[in-house]
């Protein structure tokens, strides 16, 4: 009698190429042209302007240039020194909730540029292997796993992470965790590691609204339970007053208008209209994608693209989605190979090759250059379109099991 393959639970048969469609030959057209007009772009940016980020990676100017970790690196020494987390000489505010500080206090025994060094190799490390992990999941050939692993590598999003020492391969890992759980048939586990998750990054959120209309509520306990009792951790060792002042940070920072900020908040402050416009177009957008997944919940796998698609819509919902979110959204567009949309996967990392310098050269004001400085929302909008339009998996989809001895 023949039996599934271990690595997937018995509900779930390995993913599968579907029968080719008309559309196909069009897809591979486009995506074509959209790698080849990435990559050119992203050639003639470097060659107009060499100071790329990762010649930065080695400069010891932690203040203006590592400025996200020395943040964080300052707050971990306030923590060990019983001062406030929020309130230390470092040049921006902390954003994140406690727990992220208490997890770093290791770091705090280090000075402010080793500690940087260590944390940047750390976390390189930490994006390789969630790649690697999303490639072995969907048991990507050696050749694809190559090219998927170059095009992070070379992703600007992955280089401006690095350099600033942003928090995001944390993230990843805890988002790739949890959705490798949902694939081995491990639902609970996968909540609370998505609940662990949000307790870093609230803005994340979004993602457990997808157990709710799926109406899946004992995993949707589970990831609630895991946000709170993770960020009530935090919260105790930090000391309560810390959560009440990251609260009062989190409702009154303004929405930053920066061309790098990705959400339609910062859309909207890009062309003049007050944020708040960009918030009703994405909460719109995000409870547009939850009902259209709720009524599709029998078909909607919960393991593919439709946890992705749902954090691409939190994403432009959020006050601030930095063009380096996108790293988050990776394994989504990975997800998409097996599905016989490798043209799109190629397409969405081959954007996420062209650097930030892409803004440096366009006029100060003017229609025209906010429509360019617009880039990375536009390529977040493609993101969740894509990965929604994909989360459906008809009847006809299902998957066959697998013998064991096919390997």
């Amino acid at each position: 009698m023949p039996v599934q393959n271990r690595r997937l639970p018995s509900t779930r048969g390995p993913d599968r190429y579907p029968p080719a469609s008309s559309g196909a030959a069009a897809r591979r057209a486009v995506s074509c042209v959209v790698v080849l007009a990435s990559l050119l772009t992203a050639v003639v940016l470097h060659v107009r302007h060499p100071d790329a980020l990762v010649t930065m990676l080695p400069a010891p100017d932690m203040r203006d240039l590592h400025v996200d970790f020395d943040t964080f690196w300052h707050s971990a020494v306030a923590l060990t020194a019983g001062q406030d987390i929020y309130d230390t000489p470092a040049k921006l505010t902390n954003l994140n909730p406690p727990l992220l500080t208490v997890l770093l206090v290791p770091f705090a025994w280090l000075d402010a540029l080793t500690a940087y060094r260590v944390f940047m190799v750390a976390t390189l490390l930490l994006v390789v292997a969630a790649v690697l992990a999303v490639t072995r999941e969907l048991r990507l050939s050696r050749t694809a796993t190559a090219l998927a692993l170059l095009a992070v590598l070379a992703s600007s999003p992955l280089h401006g992470t690095l350099v600033l020492g942003q928090i995001y391969p944390l993230l990843l890992a805890g988002l790739v965790a949890g959705w490798i759980a949902e694939r081995r048939g491990r639902p609970v586990l996968a909540a609370v590691l998505y609940g662990v998750t949000v307790a870093l990054k609230p803005s994340l959120a979004p993602i457990l609204l997808l157990l709710a209309v799926q109406r899946r509520w004992v995993p949707l306990r589970a990831g609630v339970a895991a946000a709170a009792v993770a960020t009530l951790a935090g919260v105790l060792v930090a000391g309560p007053s810390s959560g009440v002042e990251w609260l009062r940070i989190a409702f009154s920072e303004p929405v930053p208008d920066t061309v790098d900020n990705a959400s339609l908040p910062g859309l909207a402050v890009r062309f003049g209209v007050p944020p708040v416009f960009g918030s009703v177009v994405g909460l719109a957008v995000l409870v547009g994608t939850l009902v259209w997944i709720g009524r599709r919940r029998d078909r909607i796998d919960p393991a593919g693209t439709a946890p992705w698609a749902v954090l691409a819509a939190g994403l432009l919902l959020s006050p601030i989605a930095w063009h380096n979110y996108l790293m988050l959204l990776f394994p989504g567009a990975l997800a998409l190979v097996p599905l016989g949309l490798g043209a799109l996967t190629a397409a969405g990392l081959a954007l996420a090759v062209i650097p930030v310098s892409w803004n440096a050269d366009w006029p100060p004001d003017g229609v025209v250059a906010d429509l360019g400085r617009s880039l990375y929302c536009a390529i977040l909008i493609g993101y969740w379109a894509v990965l929604l339009s994909s989360s459906v998996r008809s009847a006809a989809e299902e998957p066959e099991p697998v013998p064991a001895s096919s390997g």
